[in-house]
């Protein structure tokens, strides 16, 4: 571990980082206040895995991130082996056993499995860039199943969304031929259809119903994605104000800290919150697209596409289900939704990145030498 590198890092990154856990923290303390009372415990658990989590960024960006290739078969078995176990002894947390309860917080093993399968998947494209006939990518498409298949079983839609659409645009972005690309889609179709079948509980399935007919149930399905609604367009050109918001505040909108707080966000900060937090993004995926173009390894490059492709599904996804143009699966807004698992998860693939940053121009000079 080298020091000396720390002075090396994508300060605008991190600083972007920083913005939106400020962001978070402070709509989580905005929702504490609400017409039942204050409960402050949510703001505190969250403060508390920021500084986790800022730690866990600042550490891992330390070490070589090229070691990891290393590992990448110990990080597949032990993620399977954790997910079979969760089936059978994980505590039930909003309808899913996805979650280990440690008394004052809980864990959600499938945030972390996220970032094993881009780990993966970079290491794979590394070695098989341009494929040339579809049996790799087969080969890929069963070391994702298995893990696709143990997170539905929970069952946890939304992970298991993040993880196919990680593979399949990785494999995209490594330059695949067209008529793989076709045979994929082929496949996920069928997929698609036996798990509505056989895998999604009916729950989900009036998520899907509702996000193709909002107005089908406005009373039952639909109830959350039309409060968010009515909660973005009351916020107009201002916000109504921190801790003003009608919606949440009077506990009209569920879930206001974690699956719709950017319903919040735009109701009490208005139009010109929403956009601050779409412009702090936008700045974290051009600082991606730098590290990129920078980056000689290509490991390292899958990395951090591995990493920008799964930030922009969250961010795509969430804002989506809270405008009503996405269906409802509850994957959180990286940085800024409550949930220990999901921010540290999101800090650690951050801290990859940066390693990734931190020895680009390094690696690209020793090359050159």
């Amino acid at each position: 571990m080298n020091l000396n590198i720390f002075g090396k890092i994508d300060r605008t990154l991190f600083i972007s980082v920083l913005i939106l856990l400020s962001i978070g923290l402070i709509i989580i303390l905005s929702t504490s206040y609400s017409s039942a009372g204050i409960d402050l415990m949510n703001f505190k658990k969250q403060l508390i895995f920021s500084f986790i989590g800022i730690f866990l960024m600042i550490a891992v960006s330390f070490f070589d991130y090229r070691s990891l290739k290393n590992y990448t078969g110990v990080l597949y078995i032990v993620s399977c082996l954790v997910l079979i176990i969760i089936l059978s002894s994980g505590a039930v947390v909003r309808g899913t056993t996805s979650w280990f309860d440690f008394g004052y917080f809980n864990f959600q093993p499938s945030e972390i499995v996220k970032i094993i399968i881009v780990i993966i998947m970079a290491k794979y494209l590394s070695k098989n860039a341009y494929f040339e006939d579809i049996k790799k990518i087969l080969v890929s498409g069963i070391y994702i199943f298995i893990p696709v298949a143990l997170i539905l079983l929970q069952p946890d839609l939304g992970s298991a969304m993040v993880i196919v659409f990680v593979w399949f645009s990785m494999l995209f972005a490594s330059g695949i031929k067209k008529k793989f690309i076709i045979i994929i889609v082929i496949l996920g179709l069928i997929v698609s259809a036996f798990s509505w079948v056989y895998v999604l509980k009916d729950y989900q399935k009036d998520r899907v119903i509702t996000f193709v007919n909002p107005q089908s149930d406005l009373k039952g399905a639909g109830y959350n994605v039309n409060q968010s609604i009515i909660a973005i367009g009351s916020g107009e050109i201002w916000g109504k104000g921190l801790g003003h918001g009608s919606q949440s505040q009077l506990n009209f909108l569920p879930e206001k800290h974690t699956d719709f707080i950017f319903a919040v966000i735009a109701e009490e900060m208005g139009f010109i919150g929403v956009m601050l937090v779409l412009l702090v993004f936008g700045v974290i995926f051009l600082r991606f697209f730098r590290i990129i173009d920078e980056t000689q390894d290509n490991f390292g490059k899958f990395l951090v596409i591995g990493t920008a492709l799964m930030l922009m599904f969250h961010v795509i996804i969430n804002i989506g289900m809270n405008i009503g143009i996405m269906p409802v699966t509850g994957i959180p807004l990286p940085f800024i939704s409550y949930g220990g698992s999901s921010l540290i998860s999101f800090m650690i693939i951050i801290g990859i990145v940066q390693g990734v940053y931190m020895r680009g121009r390094g690696y690209k000079i020793e090359k050159e030498e």
